[in-house]
Formats: C-alpha cells, structure tokens, sequence
C-alpha cells in the first residue's frame, strides 16, 4: 500500500490554518475589550496586534505553502511564544477583572 505524498502538506497546511484562525479569534474578542475606555486594555490590545502580526506572517506563508518547503527554526517558537503571549493577556484580563 503506497501512501500519496500530498496528504502530508494538506494536513499541514489545514494545521496552520486552524492555528491562525484560533489566534485571530482570540484577537477579535481582546479588540472587543480594547473599548472599554480603560488605558490598559487598549495596550493590552496593542500587544493582541502585534502577536497577531507573527502568527499571521508564519502561519499564512506555511499554509500557502508560500514559505520554504523546511520549516524556518524561528517560525515554530514564534507561533508558541505569540499563543502563550495571548493567554497571558487573558489571564491578565481575568485577574484585573477581578479587582
């Protein structure tokens, strides 16, 4: 049984979608908090942006397939930096919150 080399980059590239689709999300609702009026949560946001921003850079050239065919050594932690960087933030959101 042979196993057809397109699968692989398909599920890879659907991976990659799925992770910037999850980061934008996470993007959209720290913007909705961005407008409370509240200095914080508008840097707060600031830094949602440009976490955003990296993910989007890495994640769209993997999934185009745009990017070199071997995976960057940077691009991997700067995908996992900028998620655990979101989850700070709403971790931070959740603690201001409860003050």
């Amino acid at each position: 049984m042979s196993r057809d080399p397109g699968l692989q980059p398909e599920r890879t590239r659907l991976a990659w979608r799925r992770t910037l689709l999850a980061v934008t999300a996470i993007l959209l609702l720290e913007l909705r908090l961005a407008f409370t009026g509240r200095t914080f949560d508008a840097v707060l946001a600031g830094l949602a942006v440009v976490a955003w921003l990296g993910v989007l850079v890495v994640d769209w050239r993997r999934a185009t397939g745009s990017g070199p065919r071997r995976v960057a050594r940077w691009s991997v932690p700067l995908t996992a930096l900028a998620t655990a960087g979101l989850a700070l933030l709403g971790v931070l959101h959740v603690v201001r919150g409860l003050r």
